[in-house]
């Protein structure tokens, strides 16, 4: 790749981001959103968050090594998922995790 090359790639990728990540907020400035996007927007977040933990608990040969190795994370997220609707605390569900997670580690 020649350096020509690299500033258009470059180029584009900076306009990329900023039509994508800026220029929506300038747009919308001052403006209110209707409630059915904005309820469809506070999707976003939680949709993201289990998309990053199924990808670390769900793996094509989680079972090769066995079924305790594989079940040991899925047990810890179902202790998180209880302590979640108990508590509704971020700080509880970490804790609880990783507590039984370790707890799990070590049968």
């Amino acid at each position: 790749m020649t350096w020509a090359e690299f500033w258009v790639v470059l180029a584009c990728c900076a306009l990329t981001m900023l039509a994508c990540r800026a220029l929506p907020l300038f747009l919308l400035k001052g403006k209110q959103l209707p409630d059915a996007v904005s309820r469809a927007l506070g999707f976003i977040p939680p949709a993201a968050f289990a998309a990053l933990v199924a990808n670390d608990l769900l793996a094509p040969g989680m079972f090769d090594a066995g079924l305790w190795p594989a079940a040991a994370p899925l047990v810890a997220a179902l202790v998180v998922v209880v302590v979640a609707a108990k508590t509704k605390s971020l700080l509880w569900c970490a804790l609880a995790g990783v507590a039984s997670y370790a707890l799990l580690a070590l049968i």
